[in-house]
């Protein structure tokens, strides 16, 4: 009763830019994970060789202990260095996707507000009660949402900071650990 073709028109073409910009982020977070995945591969295959290499050149059970105790550390680093550059890449495509869902439905409440004011226009009289009605319920619902998303980044903050802290003491204690296996030997 409200919308006319453009209306229509307008909406779709919002909704096929913003399933573009899904697509390409997407895309771009699965390029990236991909490139880090072939570049970790060959730094493995590269590593295997080298280490090898080394323990071919090994001559007693003692070397062994040692090279051993050298190569560990060097490859948990790595596991670690690479799992941070995953958990980077999935937090930051879900910004990119919450930043699309939150304009969406700031689009979303901007649409239903103009429908509702458009309706009270051509109300009849004495449907005060329910367009108030109809508002709070909104009200409501945009305050519920909002205070969701707040508790949603809080939470996604201290996760990041749990897991920035376990890895740091992880790294530390496997670090701690090395020179003791090297002393041993």
């Amino acid at each position: 009763m409200y919308n006319t073709p453009e209306n229509f028109a307008g909406a779709n073409k919002a909704n096929v830019e913003s399933l573009m910009t899904i697509a390409n982020t997407a895309f771009a977070s699965a390029e990236r994970l991909a490139a880090l995945n072939l570049n970790t591969a060959r730094i493995m295959l590269e590593d295997s060789v080298i280490n090898a290499k080394a323990l071919m050149s090994v001559k007693d059970v003692q070397e062994l202990l040692s090279l051993q105790s050298a190569l560990a550390q060097p490859a948990f680093e790595k596991a670690v260095a690479y799992s941070r550059s995953v958990y980077e890449i999935a937090t930051q495509t879900q910004d990119e996707f919450s930043k699309i869902a939150d304009s969406q439905y700031v689009e979303m409440n901007k649409n239903v507000t103009s429908v509702l004011d458009k309706a009270v226009k051509n109300a009849p009289a004495g449907s005060d009660v329910a367009v108030a009605a109809v508002k709070s319920a909104i009200a409501a619902a945009n305050s519920a949402y909002e205070t969701m998303n707040k508790a949603a980044k809080q939470v996604a903050e201290m996760t990041e900071a749990n897991v920035a802290a376990a890895t740091t003491a992880t790294v530390k204690a496997v670090g701690a650990s090395a020179p003791k296996a090297k002393k041993a030997a």
